[in-house]
Parts: structure tokens; sequence; C-alpha cells
């Protein structure tokens, strides 16, 4: 009999007509594929994926081989907002008195951290169905919004996600994060003996082959041969650090062949918009679809992303954006001063420190002495290690390992 995996996340991210499907859902489908049957428990209420709104309270339906279960939930427009955190609570509340008569009793049970409350239901799932509890950890809470967002580690609603985050730990038969180094934070804040395990970011099969073509989406003029190009691509949000991209370009700003762009939408666009548009070697590009971002970082020689130095990222970072720039075969270049991972490993790229302007713009100034085919075969490697190491038909089976141990 196939043994049956639950997997809650309320911001679970199927494949659309415009993305790729998550994280989530592309492990979910390698691990279908390998035999098991995955119950997936989500909510439509989501600001960062596509998910169509429901007109019941429940909706189940069987999507390429996995069994989803979509619960109506409160919604909210801002993330960083009260009715955010009253749409969590509304979501425990809705799986904790679903119907579940008719679903396959679980041998595992897998809660995304995504929203921490969860661990809340997957302790309860797990005495009552006497099923394993697996903690999967995506986003380190309370620590990123005591950290990147300023809340005090005595706020009451911190002690509360600090406790939930604890028990957590302590209740799971074992612990994945995307991030390497989690089992340092775990350690630090618990003293369970529960295994903590890697299950990182990965790339789907079908980004392997599918490519969109990109003459129609910026005239090639717009990325002239003989200058560095440098690339940003993503949300422009407080969290992106962006602000030190933009002074090593206004240092840089009478360097002819060095130009900066920034592919993307967010709230603080117009913000740099306004400051920086006066630069003549900054480019605002609008923001495209998923499938169509790799065809606009393949024009660049470089693709850049930073974090805020913070101790979030002294566990190691897994981000989605670094997968696609390494998929582009391109350098990466990382204001980021955490645990290094992936581009180290891979010596696809350069790590200067977060936050210092000058460091990235004496990078980017020697970077653009180099010959382009060195450029070239460092994204290579990026490439190659990529493929090699993080296809999610290879992460599912070290997942599913982990749910036999």
């Amino acid at each position: 009999m196939k043994k049956t995996i639950w997997y809650i996340n309320k911001y679970f991210a199927p494949k659309t007509h415009s993305t790729p499907g998550g994280r989530d859902w592309n492990l979910l489908k390698e691990v279908h594929n390998l035999g098991y049957r995955v119950v997936v428990l989500a909510s439509d209420s989501n600001s960062v994926w596509e998910t169509e709104l429901l007109d019941k309270s429940v909706v189940r339906e069987e999507r390429e081989g996995l069994d989803i279960v979509w619960l109506r939930t409160m919604k909210y427009g801002v993330a960083k907002s009260f009715k955010r955190i009253l749409s969590w609570f509304h979501f425990e509340w809705n799986i904790f008195f679903l119907n579940k008569k008719n679903l396959p009793a679980p041998d595992v049970v897998v809660v995304s951290s995504l929203s921490l409350l969860t661990v809340l239901n997957g302790i309860y799932l797990k005495r009552r169905y006497g099923c394993k509890f697996v903690f999967e950890v995506r986003d380190i809470w309370p620590l990123t919004i005591i950290e990147e967002n300023g809340f005090s580690k005595y706020n009451p609603f911190v002690f509360i996600l600090s406790f939930i985050e604890k028990i957590g730990y302590e209740k799971a038969d074992s612990i994945i994060g995307t991030m390497p180094n989690l089992k340092e934070h775990v350690e630090s804040v618990s003293s369970t003996k529960t295994p903590v395990y890697c299950i990182p970011m990965g790339i789907p099969e079908n980004s392997l082959v599918e490519r969109q073509e990109d003459d129609d989406i910026f005239p090639g003029e717009l990325f002239p041969e003989n200058k560095l190009k440098i690339i940003y691509s993503g949300t422009i949000g407080i969290t992106n650090a962006l602000d030190v991209f933009f002074r090593a370009a206004e240092m840089l700003v009478d360097n002819d062949d060095i130009l900066f762009f920034v592919l993307g939408d967010g709230p603080l666009k117009n913000e740099f918009q306004k400051k920086y548009s006066r630069l003549k070697n900054v480019i605002f590009l609008p923001r495209v679809s998923r499938c169509q971002v790799q065809s606009v970082l393949m024009r660049c020689d470089i693709v850049y992303f930073s974090t805020f130095p913070s101790k979030v990222w002294n566990y190691g970072q897994s981000l989605n954006k670094l997968i696609d720039y390494m998929l582009a075969g391109k350098p990466v270049l990382a204001s980021y001063s955490g645990y290094p991972s992936m581009i180290n490993e891979a010596e696809g790229g350069f790590f200067v420190p977060a936050g210092d302007g000058i460091a990235l713009a004496d990078k980017i100034l020697e970077l653009s002495k180099r010959e382009r085919e060195d450029l070239r075969k460092i994204g290579e490697n990026g490439k190659k290690w990529l493929i090699d190491n993080r296809r999610y038909s290879k992460l599912a089976r070290d997942f599913v390992a982990i749910m036999t141990i």
C-alpha cells in the first residue's frame, strides 16, 4: 500500500499559466513520482502566488497526481498587516475543523513554517493519527521579524511564536530546513535531539528545456555588447537591500563601460526611480513573467542580489532568486555576509560584505576589466553545479529518505 504524506502549507504555490510552480509543487510532484500519495492542505489567501478564489469553504481537486484540499481563508492586501496574522489563525481553524473522514490517513504530516502557527496542527495530527511529524523551516520565525522588522523579542506576539517554534522543534520527528546551517539555530533555541536536515530550493526538470523567446521583450540595443551589464531581478522592497546596489552605480556613474539594470516591481520602485533615474548608467525594466526572466538574465554579464547584515543569514540561504541566476549561467555577485553556500560551492560567483557600497563598486570595477570568456566560465560553473546537485528529482529522494528514518 502507498504511504501517504500530508503537506500543510498556507502558501502552497502550484504551477500556473505564468509560473512554473514553487518549491513545494515541484518537490511534491517528484515525491508522487516516487510512489507516494501526497495530500496538500492549502489556502486560497495568498498574496505571493496566483490562486483561484473559492466560492465554497473547501474545494478538493486532483492536479497532476497531487490531492489538493483548498481552504477558503480571510484575505489581506498588505503583507505586513494585522489582517495577515488573522488570516493565519483562520487557516489553522479551518484545518482543525476540516472534515477529514474522506482523506487517506497520513503516515507523515509535513508542516511548512511559512505560517508558523501550523506547527500546532502538526502536533495535533501526529497524536490523532499516530503518524510522524516533520517540521519544515522555510523562514526562521520569529527571528526574521526581530532582525529585519524591528520587533522586540519581548513583544507578546514574538513570545508566542518563540514558544511555538520551540515546541515544534521538540515534538517533531525530523526537522527540514531550506537553509544549510539551520542546525546551529535549532540548538541555540532548544535542547531537542531531533535530527536536522537540509532540503534546499531546486530546479524542476522542465526549466532545463523551456525557454521564452526574448526578441519581443526588450530591444537588443538596450543591452550593448561592449559594456559590462549587471542586473538585479526580483521584488524591489525593503528586505531586498538594494540601496547598496544604487550607491555602487552612483560611484561608477562616470565609467561608460558599466550598466546597472533593475528588473521587476515592488513598493520601493517608484522611490528608487525618482532618486536614481538621473544616473545614465541605471536602467529600470518593468516586471516580466516568471517564464521570461531567464531570457532577460541571459542578455547580461553578471547577476546580483543583496541582503542586510542580519543574524538570519548566519544559518545560510536558499533563495529562489539564486536558482534563477545560476540557471542562467551567469556569475553571481552577492552583497552577503552570512553563512556561505551555493556560490562558493559551485565556484560560480563572488561575495562582498553586505551593506558595503564601496566594496561592491570596487568588485564590479575589477570584474569589468576581466575577459568576458572568464566570466562566462564562472557562470557555467554555477549552472553545472546547480544541475548536478539541485534537481527536484534528486531532492525528492533525499526528502522521502527522511520520511522513512
